[in-house]
Order: structure tokens, then sequence, then C-alpha cells
């Protein structure tokens, strides 16, 4: 009932579109033109694949056979063929190639797509491109009272930069296989090609190595990948032209690896798997020569799993506490002229760039690695947004000094800020930060997803839909940044994401139906998640200590998302009505707080609750604040001193965080006082 009742509502909401310039594609393709002549879709539609030989037994006749499944899901067609042919000149569907392409950086993700009355023909260099394509294709798909048909277009698409990654830390909370799949598929929905997979940190390590099998019998609490598993997700990924590249973050975040090799540590002491979240002290020792037979050892092996020709090796937040309090490293930097750890951890780097080459990898690490005289041939991937005037953050000094960079500065999924946020950071230095040719050392971009506080069940609810605006900013042109279209294209995504099967609407609904049993109180909790969001950046977690990774992640907080719903649409209503004074928007806003208002504040329920008191709080606010907010927008507001004090008042009050999350209205109505005043 619930799968039949979200394809009814897409079909209402794209056959309501289709009357316009419909806002439905994400990433906005390079070039695209509509035109009224849309392919009406039959029952027996059918499929032709033109290339070369074998292409129905290899990725690209798999991922056309899942394609004809999600377009029966969507038309309701569930008796669609489900193979294509490479025998059928008369095919509703032709996709012609031109060759098949090993899923690396650089590949030819171009695409061409035209959709008329008579059929569809897409065509692509690669077998890739031709993917990126298919999901635009569904994308397409809308109804009306014929039936299903696919938008008449004419598209030529390609994308923008060529790396288009999302790290997933699977250290601090372990993400079994079939959740790594499905965030794969969501990733090939939004064309992203580059799995960046965070494999050890100091809460785990997390991949069963036959020749180092200490790591995951010692430093994983039974947690890990198992070398068929691995081999498994890297084929799954790369049959939606995804890239996997592993991470194996050293020096520093290297409890786990010490808490299996502890004499490869800087001090010698007792190791332990780490369960806060934050930066610690165990730093491997980089004057030790096991430390190197070892890392050389695990590499080797880690290369037999991961064919991507890049290799992350971390090198973030290295303290140097250790370093400083050993003796004998010490002596060794005062020997080799080192005048600080930065000096000493160059040397590291450069020692395991030795390693990596032979084996046919080009080393990447984060920002911090830059420091030092490291070969231009490693990657840079750099995210500390904060350590110096624009012009001179690290993205741009790295491709200054010739590395090729991935930017991730803007990106960090995980803190749960507004899409917006993340979907108005250009990867692109500042104008004039870069020539033309070091710019062409920028080569995409990486949302990141850490894991201090998501868990299987929630991660979905974290990434989507926010990752798909990232998507776009790395595909669409750079002039596609208009963020109220964004928005309204986001929605649609978020239906198209979980017709997919994530589950990140999901989550929410669960918690309601666990917390709470009668009607009314379910209605007032989802009320309260479509007004509330988690916390913002690291404000949720003080200092890493209110969690350890068995905490419980099924509270209100971990229901809240960035971008709450009604929030959101009460903050563009104010806005509206305040750039324009828009009746309509005024009417909207009162309409709204109306509802809001009435809401019942003394429900027994929040009684039996852990979290009730603070949830009653929250509800009160709402209440209060709508009935403010009502008032603030009718005529005459800016001349009662009485309505704007209690607005005030009100505002001061209902700041304070409940339940570690945030009523979303203070700041929208602060913004409408501050106009009613100004």
């Amino acid at each position: 009932m619930r799968s039949l009742l979200l394809v009814c509502t897409w079909m209402v909401a794209t056959s309501l579109q289709a009357q316009s310039q419909p806002e439905v594609l994400m990433p906005v393709p390079k070039s695209i033109e509509w035109t009224n002549d849309p392919f009406r879709i039959p029952a027996d539609f059918s499929v032709n694949i033109e290339g070369p030989d074998g292409l129905l037994n290899g990725s690209l006749g798999q991922y056309t056979q899942g394609f004809i499944q999600r377009l029966g899901s969507l038309t309701g067609y569930l008796k669609l063929p489900t193979l294509p042919t490479q025998q059928n000149a008369y095919a509703h569907l032709t996709i012609s190639i031109e060759l098949v392409s090993s899923v690396e950086l650089g590949v030819d993700e171009s695409y061409q797509l035209t959709v008329e009355g008579q059929g569809v023909q897409l065509s692509a260099a690669t077998d890739i491109g031709a993917m990126r394509g298919l999901e635009t294709l569904l994308q397409l798909v809308a109804y009306d009272a014929e039936g299903p048909y696919i938008r008449g277009v004419r598209i030529q698409d390609e994308p923008r930069f060529g790396w288009r990654g999302l790290l997933l830390d699977v250290s601090r909370h372990f993400m079994p296989v079939h959740v790594v799949k499905r965030t794969l598929d969501g990733m090939a929905a939004v064309k992203m090609n580059v799995l960046h997979w965070h494999l050890c940190d100091d809460h785990g390590w997390r991949v069963e190595l036959k020749n180092s099998p200490e790591l995951h019998e010692k430093a994983s609490n039974g947690e890990y990948y198992t070398q068929d598993q691995i081999h498994e997700i890297v084929a799954y990924a790369a049959e939606r032209g995804i890239r996997v590249m592993p991470e194996v973050d050293v020096p520093g975040h290297a409890s786990a690896i010490l808490t299996a090799y502890p004499e490869l540590g800087s001090k010698d002491t007792t190791y332990a798997l780490q369960i806060y979240a934050g930066i610690f002290d165990p730093t491997l020792d980089p004057t030790n020569e096991a430390t190197y037979d070892r890392l050389q050892i695990v590499f080797e092996e880690m290369a037999t799993l991961f064919p991507d020709g890049y290799f992350h090796i971390g090198g973030d937040e290295n303290e140097g506490k250790h370093w400083e309090e050993n003796e004998e490293i010490q002596a060794f930097m005062k020997e080799k002229g080192y005048a600080d750890q930065h000096e000493l951890q160059n040397y590291f780097n450069v020692r395991l760039q030795e390693i990596l080459a032979p084996l046919g990898k080009k080393m990447m690490g984060w920002d911090e690695i830059l420091d030092g005289d490291l070969p231009t041939s490693a990657m840079i991937q750099a995210w500390r947004g904060w350590i110096a005037e624009p012009e001179n953050l690290p993205h741009a000094r790295a491709a200054r000094k010739g590395h090729q960079v991935v930017v991730s500065m803007g990106y960090y999924i995980d803190l749960l800020l507004p899409a917006e946020s993340h979907y108005l950071a250009d990867p692109m230095p500042v104008e004039g930060a870069l020539t033309e040719e070091q710019a062409e050392n920028i080569l995409g971009g990486e949302a990141c997803m850490w894991a201090e506080l998501i868990t299987p069940a929630s991660i979905d609810s974290r990434l989507w839909p926010r990752t798909a605006a990232v998507a776009e900013r790395l595909w669409s042109p750079v002039a596609v940044n208009d963020v109220a279209s964004m928005y309204r294209r986001l929605e649609v995504m978020n239906r198209h994401l979980e017709l997919l099967g994530l589950q990140h609407l999901s989550f929410a609904d669960q918690y309601v139906r666990r917390t709470a049993v009668h009607a009314e109180d379910q209605a007032t909790l989802r009320t309260l998640l479509g007004v509330c969001e988690p916390m913002k950046g690291y404000t949720r977690n003080t200092n890493g200590t209110l969690y350890t990774v068995n905490s419980p992640y099924n509270l209100f907080v971990d229901a809240c998302t960035a971008d709450a719903s009604q929030a959101l649409a009460f903050k563009q209503e104010v806005e509206a009505w305040i750039e324009n004074g828009d009746p309509a928007a005024a009417e909207a806003i009162r309409s709204r707080c109306i509802t809001w208002s009435n809401l019942k504040t003394d429900l027994e329920f929040f009684q039996r609750i852990p979290e009730g008191k603070a949830l009653q709080t929250h509800l009160k606010g709402l209440v209060t604040l709508s009935q403010l907010a009502a008032q603030l927008t009718e005529p005459g507001a800016a001349e009662n001193a009485d309505l704007l004090e209690k607005a005030e008042a009100a505002l001061e009050v209902y700041k304070t965080p409940q339940a570690r999350t945030d009523l979303m209205l203070v700041p929208t109505v602060q913004k409408l006082l501050d106009h009613i005043k100004s």
C-alpha cells in the first residue's frame, strides 16, 4: 500500500509539472531542449543495445535490465520484458555506444538523449555514459490521464568534473554490505562516480587481511568485510560505473592499527579502540622501520582487493603529541634536521609514496600532507576551509603547486547543514586564485559522511536527499545555481530515491510509530519532525563526549533531518513576503500558522517518553511563535510595540535547543521580526 501511495503521489506531482518547463532533473544536464513530443510508454516497451559484441552480458546489459525493472515499477507495467536485446531494430529505446570502458578516472561519461513520439534514442561514447543517460531517462517519466509517458526532450550532457565522490566512514560505525550497496544505488542515481571507503580509524579496522590477520581479529570487534564481500562490493560499484578507493588513515587516527600492532606505536603503552568522537594521540612511529614493513604488507594486499589507481593514506589531524614525548623520535628529528612534526610527517608520507608507486597506485591524502616537499604526483583532498584567506585555502595552494585536488570543503554532509550551503559551495577557488592551467588540477569534489553519530538504520536519512545537491554541483554547469529551483527538484528527487529503495524517509516514520501509539500523538510527532532539526556542525556532541559508539541513535534528534520540510516551506513563504510583500505569501503564512497555533500542547503521551518534556517545550514554542508570526504579517504590526516586545521575548525563550534539536521557526520568525522593525 505504501509503495502504491508513493507511486500515485509521484504521478500527480509529475503530471502537474508537465504543463510548464519541468523541474524534474537532478543533476541538470549541460544542454537541454524541451519539446512537445512525448513518448507514450507501451506495456510491451522494448530496449535494443547497439555496440560491441557481448554488451548484454556486461555491465550495461545488467544496468539496462535494472532500468527496465525500475521503469516497470514507475509505470505499473510489471510485465515489461526484463532483458534488453541486441537484435531488435524496432525497439522503443535504442542505446548506442562505441566502447566498453574501464571504471577509472577520466572515463567519458557524456551522452546524448532524444525523446520523441516515435521512440527514444540514447547514444554515448562508453557504456558508463549510457548508464548516466538511463538515470536521466528515468527522471523524465511522467503520468497523465492517458497513462505513463516520457517527456519530449533533446539533451546533450557531460559532467563538469570527473571526480564526483562520496566518502563513507565505516570505522566509527560499521555499515553492512547491504547498506553499502544501497548507498551505491543512490550514488548511481545522481551520477556520482567515486566511493571513498574510509576503512580504518581510531574506532575499528574493517578489512579482512590474510597477511595481517591481527588487524581484523583484534581491532574490529568482529565487524569487518571479508575479502569476498569486498570483491562483491567493488564489482557492484563497477557495474554502476563507480570506482571504489580505499583509505587507510595513517600516521594518526591509529588506535585500531596499534591495538593490533602496539609495537608500531610512538608510545610504549596499551592501546584500545576508541569509543568517543574526537582526535586522539595514538600515532605510528615514523622512525621505526617495522612500521614501513607492516604497511608494505598491508598495502600490497589491499592493492589486490581494490583495483582503482588511487590509494588514500589519510594523513589528517596528527597533533604529534606522542612524537613530542618520544626521546628517540626527537633525536631522529634532530639528526635529520627536521624543525617540526610537519617535516617528520612529510618524511613519513614520502616513504609511503615509495611503497605505493611500485604497486601502481597514486597516493592521495588530506590537505595536511601538503605541508612539505611532497612530490606533485600525490593528490590532495582539501577539507580545511577555515585556515587561510580564500585565495590561499588548501585547494588553491595545492593546485598552484601542481597537485591534483579533490575538494570536500563545504560538502560535509554529516554536519547536517541545509542543502543550500552545500549547493553554493563551488569546488573552484575564488576568481583569480589560479591560472587556467592550474585550475585544471581541480578534479572535482567529495561529499563526506563521517559516522560518529550515524548507524546503518539512520545513514540514509543523513545522506539523502542533500547529497544529490552536491552531486549536481559537481556535474552541472557552474551557472546552474538557482537555490529555489534546487529545492523544488530536490523534493522530486526525494521521492525518486525512495522508489529506488533508499530508506531516508522511512527512518522517521519508524521513530513515530515506535514512540507514539495514538493517531493524534503520531501526528504531533510528525509535525515536530517537520519543524525541528538536529543541532548543526559539531554542537550536538559537545566535546565529543555526550555519545559513544554504543549509544542509542534512535531518538528524536536522529529522526530529525536537515531542511525540515515544514520549517523550510515556512521560511520560503516568509522570504517571499519580505521580498515583495506578496499578499498570497502573507495568506499562506497565516494559514500555516493558524494550523500550528491550534495544536494541543498538553498531550498525555509526553509524560511517557524520555524526551517528552523537551518535545513539549518545542511544541509550545511552535504554537507561540506561529501565533506571533501570523500577527506580524498583519497591517500595522510595525506600530504594535506590545507585539514586537512579545515576539522578542518568545524568540529568546525558544532559541534554546531541546533534545539536541533546534526549533527552526526561531530564525525565520527572527527574520520576519527584523523586517517588520526595519
